[in-house]
C-alpha cells in the first residue's frame, strides 16, 4: 500500500496536536498553583485536587462512548465535539471569575467548566492510536502516535510553565484562565473547519482497509486476551502513576520549601524529557518492531526512578536532585506510553483501535482516582513546618509516596515477568502483503508465455 497523500492530513494532524495540548493545559490548570487557587477560590487543597480528579471521573464512562464513536463515527466527528466541549469549558471557567464582584459564589462555576472540558478529554486524548492506524503504513504508526499523544503532555508540560509564572498571587487566577481559553478557541475554530474526511483516499496498510470488529464483540474479545489483560491492569497502573504525579507535584514539594517556580521547572523537565524519550522510542520501534522490549525496559528504569523521587523529594534543600530525578522518570516513563498504545492493538487485532487502546486508557484513570484519593488519604497534617510554602496546612508526604513509589515497582515487576504477546495486527499485513504477492504471480506468468 502506498502512504496516502492528501491535503486533509496536514489539517487534521496539525489540529490534534493543538487540540490535544489545549485540553491538557485545561486539566492540569490549577495543580501547580494549588495554594493559590485555593485561597482565590476560597476552598480546601482537597477541592482543588478535584478540579483535576473532575477528568477521571467523567472519562471513566464516558470511554466506552468515545471508544464507539471513534470506531462508528469517525474521527471527524468525534474531534469537532470535543473541540466545542473544550472550549465551552475554558470559557466557562473565566466567565465565573467575573461572578466574584456580584459576591455570587465562584467555584461551582468553575468546576462545571472543568466537567465540560473532562467531557472533551476522552473524544480528544483517545484519537493519536485511530489516526496512526488510518492514516500511517506500519513503519510510520508508532512515530505518528507519539507525535500525537505528545502534544498531550507538551499541553502538560505549558500548564507546568505558564501557570506558575502568570498566578504568582492568587488574584491573578482570572488571568490564568483567560490565559488557557484563548488557545482553546483557536483549536475549536480550527477543528471545525480544518477536518474534513474522517480516512484518506487511500488506505495505508492492509489493516486500514479492512474493518474492525463490532464494538461489542470486541470488547468481548479483549476480556478473553489474558495478554491484554495483563497490558491492561499493568500500564494503566503506569497511567495513574504519571497522573498523580502531576496532580500532586505541588503540594508534595512545597512542604519541603520548594517554590511553585520551582515546581513549575521540575514539572516541565518532566514532560521535556518524556517528549524527548517518546520520541526516540517511536522512531526505534518503528524500525525494529521491538514493541515489548522497549515497554518493559521503559518501564523498569521508571520504577528505578519513581523510587528516587520518593526518597529526594522528602529532603529539603535538593533542588539539583529533585530536578535530575524528576527527569529520569520522565524520560523513562513517557517513553513507554505511545509504544504501549500501540502494543495494546497488536496484541488484540482485530479488535478497533479505538476499544483496544482506550480501555487501557480508562483503566489509567479508574487507578489514578484510587491511587490520588489514596495518597490523599495517607498523607498526615503536621503542625510545625517552617520551610513550607504550601499556604495552607501543609501535609506529611512521606508514606504516601513510600505507597507510591511501592505500588509502581509491583505492578512493573507483574509487566515484566508476565506479558508477551504475538504481532496480530503486523501478522495479518504480512498474510495481506503475501497473498497479494501470490496473486500477481500467475499474471506475469502468462504474459511472459505469451510473449
Amino acid at each position: 500500500m502506498a502512504t496516502p497523500q492528501s491535503e486533509n492530513f496536514p489539517e487534521l494532524s496539525w489540529v490534534l496536536t493543538v487540540l490535544n495540548s489545549s485540553s491538557s493545559d485545561i486539566w492540569l490548570s490549577f495543580a501547580p498553583v494549588a495554594g493559590e487557587s485555593a485561597r482565590y477560590l476560597n476552598v480546601s487543597l482537597k477541592d482543588i485536587n478535584w478540579l483535576s480528579l473532575v477528568y477521571v471521573v467523567a472519562a471513566i464512562p464516558l470511554s466506552f462512548g468515545t471508544t464507539w464513536m471513534l470506531d462508528t463515527l469517525g474521527l471527524r466527528v468525534t474531534l469537532i465535539l470535543g473541540s466545542w466541549l473544550n472550549m465551552l469549558g475554558a470559557v466557562l471557567r473565566f466567565c465565573g471569575t467575573l461572578l466574584v464582584q456580584q459576591g455570587a459564589v465562584l467555584f461551582p462555576v468553575v468546576m462545571l467548566g472543568q466537567t465540560l472540558g473532562a467531557l472533551a478529554q476522552p473524544l480528544i486524548i483517545f484519537t493519536p492510536t485511530k489516526l496512526a492506524a488510518l492514516w500511517f503504513p506500519h513503519r510510520q504508526r508508532a512515530t505518528a502516535n507519539m507525535i500525537a499523544s505528545m502534544s498531550n503532555a507538551v499541553g502538560v508540560l505549558l500548564a507546568n510553565l505558564v501557570s506558575p509564572l502568570i498566578a504568582t498571587t492568587a488574584a491573578q487566577i482570572p488571568t490564568l484562565l483567560i490565559a488557557y481559553a484563548v488557545p482553546a478557541c483557536i483549536a475549536c475554530f480550527l477543528a471545525t473547519v480544518g477536518i474534513r474526511s474522517s480516512v484518506p483516499p487511500t488506505p495505508p496498510s492492509a489493516s486500514a482497509e479492512s474493518s474492525s470488529e463490532p464494538f461489542l464483540l470486541g470488547f468481548g474479545l479483549l476480556l478473553r486476551n489474558g495478554r491484554y489483560l495483563i497490558l491492561l491492569l499493568c500500564f494503566g497502573s503506569g497511567i495513574a502513576i504519571f497522573t498523580a504525579f502531576s496532580t500532586l507535584l505541588e503540594q508534595i514539594l512545597c512542604v519541603r520549601g520548594y517554590a511553585n517556580d520551582f515546581v513549575g521547572v521540575c514539572g516541565a523537565l518532566f514532560i521535556a524529557f518524556g517528549v524527548a524519550g517518546a520520541g526516540l522510542a517511536g522512531l526505534y520501534v518503528d524500525k525494529t518492531k521491538k514493541f515489548t522490549e522497549v515497554v518493559k525496559i521503559s518501564l523498569s528504569l521508571s520504577a528505578l526512578a519513581c523510587i528516587a523521587f520518593s526518597v529526594v523529594s522528602q529532603f529539603p534543600q535538593q533542588k539539583v536532585a529533585v530536578a535530575i530525578v524528576s527527569s529520569l522518570f520522565g524520560l523513562f516513563g513517557f517513553s513507554a506510553y505511545p509504544v504501549a498504545m500501540e502494543l495494546s492493538v497488536e496484541c488484540s487485532y482485530p479488535v478497533g483501535e479505538a476499544t483496544s487502546s482506550g480501555l487501557v486508557f480508562v483503566s489509567g484513570q479508574v487507578q489514578s482516582l484510587l491511587y490520588i484519593v489514596l495518597l490523599q488519604a495517607l498523607a498526615t497534617p503536621l503542625a510545625d513546618v517552617p520551610l513550607s510554602t504550601c499556604g495552607n496546612a501543609a501535609l506529611s508526604w512521606r508514606v504516601p509516596m513510600m505507597v507510591f513509589a511501592g505500588l509502581w515497582s509491583f505492578f512493573t515487576c507483574c509487566f515484566v515477568i508476565f506479558f508477551n504477546t504475538r504481532y496480530r495486527r503486523l501478522e495479518a499485513e504480512e498474510r495481506a502483503a503475501y497473498a497479494a504477492q501470490r496473486s500477481t504471480v500467475p499474471v506475469s506468468g502468462n504474459v511472459a508465455s505469451e510473449r
